[in-house]
């Protein structure tokens, strides 16, 4: 297509009026015109991008005489390509802008040729580092190439070894984990099966224990235990116990029992009060004459006597009527005795428990926190407690000849030796006055007295020394004629608790609460004859009058007064049997004072005895299974006995037994 050339101006003046404006193509594209080397075209610059296509514009720098030239049309490159020639007229003031942009031009060629020459550094140095480009025979090899590569594949073989090393101990960990895993499970399983076998043993074990205990109290309940009746229960709720004995042994019945009190045991009292008047007074004789033989200063004090017992408690119904008389001692000034029950300490073995030591102590030794023995005082100093002559000192205490060795203790042994001494000299003091002889009844029991009269006949009687704990009406013996546990004191600074005035003073107390006539004596009289006949029969038992009169005390604590009236003898000793076979067979039967709660304050029990725990008098049926066996097989012959017993001595009274004379002789 031929170009238009008719935007060229006729005249120079109008090209290079034109050269200071951007040239304005028919498309209405701003072309800058550049300068060119002559006869060479550029391409020019557009001041603004165009919306269509963008073609390059070319102005040609035509000298004047072109320019004065008609018009022409210059060639151009490609048909269709848009290229516009321009001839331009030579000018001064555009002449030096565009010299500066061909500076910058240059310049800027000059960074670009710089940039394009580094490229070119950079790819032929890659191009001949290139490992492709050049073979291996013709690269450097260092010298030791050989032993690197012999040390590598010798690393190589080191790994190799220690990997496998690894390998065998992870597989070796697997194996004992697995092996340790297995024996757990082997020992689970087997801990179950002893576990499910011990069970089956226990449960096979307490199957069999339950069945001995369901056939061992079976065994009881139709053997050895009382009928229902007579396990009466506690002393809270003592059931009316009026069923058979066990064994089916029976009382005589009411009539023939009112029949023998009145025959064999109501009159048997009746020479008690003289038979007390005697003893008293013959003893009252005998301790004057001890005590003026003693001297205040050395000797032991002795005491008025006290009556204990069944003599003074009105029940006593065996013959010869025995009087038991307390005699109380006191040590000589400045010593005074200091008993110590068996509750007071922490821990008491059980064979002491009932006993109490005694302690001999000065009264004034550290009692008042006086130092005058303790520290030296001077010349003109005086203690106001003790005189110059009665210091205490260390040392200066006389050994007390009633202790053992070095103990301060009393012994039980050597104060009835010097009680047996003193009672012989006031004897032979006295002897003139009486027409009868005076022994001792037996070694063992020195306090045991016997009055022999010349007709034959004997009076016998208990002086029993004793000493007081406090002030109360407890007292601390040194023997008993009849032990209430039936067993020995541990050793011989033990004494015994007496506390036969405490129930003398019980029973002189109840009897004024119970109905006139009360039957509750009349019950203990009839069980101490049997007992005391059974004894002759078949030898003496544990069983004791000490432990009948504890279970009447029990009963009389636990009955309502009216329960005890005359015409419930019957009743009432039927009741007492049945609860002393109940405490036989369950090998219990608590003292009636110590640690019983329910005992009246009125009493005036010391307070250790109060709370003290409570003493099993049948404890030594629980140790010694043959006497326990020979007791209990006693009291059932007792009972079995019984009926012949009551009626024989119903009808015949036998006169086997010494009385008391008819008139004492007194010189």
């Amino acid at each position: 297509m031929e170009e238009d050339w008719s935007g060229v101006p006729a005249r120079p003046s109008q090209v290079w009026a034109d050269l200071g404006n951007p040239v304005t193509s028919k498309s209405g594209d701003a072309v800058l015109s550049l300068l060119a080397p002559r006869g060479v075209l550029r391409p020019s610059l557009s001041a603004r991008a165009s919306p269509g296509p963008r073609r390059p514009q070319w102005a040609l720098r035509c000298s004047p005489a072109q320019l004065a030239a008609p018009p022409s049309r210059a060639p151009s490159r490609g048909a269709g390509s848009g290229t516009k020639l321009l001839c331009l007229p030579p000018r001064r003031s555009v002449t030096f802008d565009l010299a500066s942009r061909v500076l910058e031009l240059k310049e800027k060629a000059a960074a670009m040729a710089l940039g394009l020459f580094r490229v070119c550094l950079v790819v032929v140095t890659a191009i001949i580092n290139h490992p492709l480009l050049f073979p291996r025979e013709n690269a450097t090899v260092p010298e030791n190439e050989e032993e690197i590569i012999r040390q590598m594949r010798a690393h190589q073989e080191k790994l190799q070894l220690e990997q496998l090393r690894l390998e065998e101990e992870v597989a070796r960990l697997a194996a004992e984990k697995e092996a340790e895993k297995e024996a757990l499970e082997r020992l689970a399983e087997e801990g179950q099966q002893q576990n499910e076998s011990r069970a089956a043993w226990d449960l096979w074990s307490t199957l069999c224990m339950i069945l001995f205990l369901v056939i061992e109290v079976w065994r009881q309940d139709h053997q050895d235990a009382p009928s229902p009746e007579c396990l009466g229960a506690d002393e809270d709720e003592l059931p009316g116990l009026e069923g058979a004995p066990l064994r089916g042994l029976t009382l005589p019945n009411k009539a023939t029992l009112d029949h023998f009190y009145e025959r064999c045991i109501r009159g048997a009292p009746a020479d008690a009060p003289r038979t007390r008047e005697f003893v008293e007074g013959f003893v009252d004789d005998l301790l004057e004459a001890l005590r003026s033989l003693c001297s205040r200063d050395t000797d032991m004090e002795v005491e008025d006597f006290i009556g204990v017992d069944s003599m003074y408690e009105n029940w006593q119904v065996n013959k010869p009527l025995l009087c038991d008389l307390f005699v109380p001692f006191m040590p000589p000034e400045p010593y005074r005795f200091h008993p110590e029950l068996w509750c007071s300490s922490r821990s008491v073995p059980l064979d002491r428990q009932g006993y109490g030591q005694i302690k001999v102590v000065r009264a004034d030794d550290d009692t008042l926190g006086c130092i005058c023995g303790k520290t030296k005082l001077g010349e003109d100093m005086l203690c106001l407690l003790h005189g110059k002559n009665n210091v205490v000192r260390p040392g200066s205490e006389a050994k007390d000849p009633l202790c053992v060795g070095d103990s301060p203790y009393l012994d039980t042994m050597r104060v009835l030796k010097w009680f047996q001494t003193a009672l012989t000299r006031a004897w032979h003091r006295i002897n003139h006055k009486y027409e009868f002889d005076l022994a001792f009844g037996q070694l063992d029991t020195p306090g045991s007295l016997k009055i022999r009269f010349r007709s034959g006949k004997f009076m016998p009687f208990n002086l029993i020394p004793v000493i007081q704990y406090d002030d109360s009406d407890l007292y601390l013996v040194s023997h008993l004629t009849r032990e209430p546990c039936g067993g020995t004191p541990p050793s011989s600074t033990d004494w015994l608790l007496s506390f036969a005035v405490y129930e003398r003073h019980f029973l002189r107390m109840t009897s004024k609460a119970l109905p006139e006539g009360a039957c509750h004596l009349s019950c203990l009289q009839i069980a101490s004859f049997l007992l005391s006949k059974q004894s002759r029969l078949t030898g003496p038992s544990r069983l004791s009058n000490y432990h009948l009169k504890t279970a009447l005390l029990h009963l009389l604590l636990a009955r309502r007064p009216a329960a005890w009236k005359a015409e419930q003898l019957d009743a009432r000793l039927h009741e007492l049997l049945c609860f002393l076979e109940k405490s036989l067979l369950e090998k219990k039967l608590h003292h009636f004072f110590i640690g019983n709660c329910k005992v009246p304050e009125a009493m005036g029990l010391p307070e250790a005895i109060r709370r003290a725990e409570p003493l099993n008098l049948f404890r030594p049926f629980v140790l010694q299974r043959s006497l326990y066996r020979k007791t209990v097989d006693s009291f059932y012959e007792m009972l079995k006995n019984a009926p012949a017993l009551i009626s024989e001595y119903s009808l015949h009274i036998p006169s086997d037994h010494g009385s008391l004379p008819s008139k004492a002789v007194i010189l």
